[in-house]
């Protein structure tokens, strides 16, 4: 569990949306934060009115070397840390033959082997203090997939499963594991921050194609507002029984019920001969 003596957050990605909202409000709480992004003059601005409450650094998840900087600094300054936000991430817009390798693997670096080491970089912090709270920022795309962007869902089905095993394994040394699962929200996810394959094969233009424009049409009007989904993220870090996912809007919570059933009916349509693949009892 997260200690709610003052504690020390290092969120990751802040110079945007949810990870430059949580760290306003952290500090507005007078909590202490370790404020990344790939380029620190984006949060200087968050940190300046807090003193030594804040610190900033620079952070790209895919560089070993700054990670551990992070962490040894943030230690230094603060002797501990008791959240790690791993919100760092984006998102590719590609039918699955149109992917590009190169981009495709550098989207991976960033959204799951960067998340990875980032959480292993902290962790002997975390088992040393018997406490800490690891805050994954899945998505809604880590439950249900659509066209267009199966690269992105399959970074944050990763995400996932990682997160599952590692509740469980760290859950007996008080430490807490939170994957938080946004729909649509107002950040730049859709807008400066995605990305889209170069390649465009005209007989997906009915599927991926077709998102791809309503992925475009669509930022900037979505229903989430990334301030009340920081300040959910920070009661759910607060609850005296956290659970392991936390669904952020009303589509996010459509969507997910929607897939449970959708599972429910190919398992109940097949249990038969799902049964049947045993050897005989």
């Amino acid at each position: 569990m997260m200690n709610r003596d003052n504690p020390v957050w290092l969120i990751t990605g802040c110079s945007t949306g949810f990870g430059r909202e949580l760290a306003k409000l952290v500090l507005e709480r007078g909590w202490r934060a370790v404020v990344t992004a790939r380029d620190p003059s984006k949060v200087k601005d968050i940190a300046d009115a807090h003193g030594d409450r804040a610190l900033v650094l620079p952070l790209d998840v895919t560089n070993r070397k700054q990670i551990d900087d992070v962490v040894t600094q943030a230690r230094q300054r603060f002797g501990r840390i008791d959240a790690l936000v791993n919100n760092a991430g984006y998102g590719y817009l590609a039918a699955i033959e149109e992917g590009e390798d190169d981009e495709v693997r550098a989207m991976f670096e960033t959204n799951v082997f960067g998340l990875v080491d980032m959480t292993k970089a902290v962790l002997p912090i975390m088992r040393e203090q018997h406490s800490g709270l690891i805050v994954n920022v899945s998505s809604i795309g880590g439950i249900t997939s659509f066209a267009a962007t199966g690269y992105y869902h399959a970074t944050k089905y990763a995400v996932e499963g990682l997160s599952e095993s590692l509740a469980t394994e760290v859950k007996p040394l008080g430490i807490d594991v939170l994957l938080v699962e946004p729909g649509p929200f107002r950040t730049n996810w859709a807008g400066p921050s995605i990305k889209q394959s170069a390649t465009v094969i005209d007989d997906y233009a009915a599927t991926a194609g077709e998102r791809r424009k309503q992925t475009e049409a669509r930022s900037g009007k979505q229903a989430g507002d990334p301030v009340r989904a920081a300040q959910a993220i920070i009661d759910a870090a607060l609850s005296e029984k956290p659970s392991l996912r936390l669904l952020l809007g009303k589509m996010a919570l459509e969507l997910a019920r929607k897939k449970l059933d959708f599972m429910a009916g190919d398992f109940d349509a097949w249990e038969a001969t799902t049964v049947g693949a045993d050897f005989p009892t």
